[in-house]
């Protein structure tokens, strides 16, 4: 098996120079004038250029101005302010502060297409920490 992300974006050159400036990934290759891969993470990133009010799942249109979503990307880190301070330079929105908690520091940070990202630092044992015996 392999896990593949897609990130649908109203603009494709726009969303390169985010994902790249941003967390440093690289364009792999295009797929046509409406697609690009980038790696530098576990998973491969797509980045899938959709026209806002264009049919999503079902009947959902996409937007690209904040919206929530149960699913999200969580970006570990091993330097929380030093990639705070990269994502917010190429275009992220803080949304919280930095959080910490038992197991590391989080901050929630949206794309400039409204997806939600979190940057997370692990700590001690990370999640570790908070895990029963089991």
């Amino acid at each position: 098996m392999d896990l593949l992300v897609n990130i649908d974006v109203p603009d494709l050159a726009a969303a390169i120079a985010f994902y790249t400036g941003a967390f440093g990934l690289t364009l792999t290759r295009r797929l046509g004038p409406e697609a690009a891969e980038l790696s530098g993470w576990p998973a491969r990133i797509y980045l899938l250029q959709k026209p806002v009010g264009s049919v999503g799942a079902g009947d959902d249109r996409r937007r690209y101005e904040r919206h929530w979503t149960p699913v999200h990307l969580d970006v570990v880190v091993d330097d929380l302010e030093a990639a705070l301070a990269r994502a917010i330079a190429a275009g992220a929105r803080t949304e919280t502060e930095i959080r910490t908690a038992a197991w590391g520091k989080i901050v929630v940070l949206s794309d400039p297409f409204g997806h939600g990202v979190c940057l997370i630092q692990f700590l001690g044992r990370g999640y570790d920490e908070i895990a029963e015996p089991g």
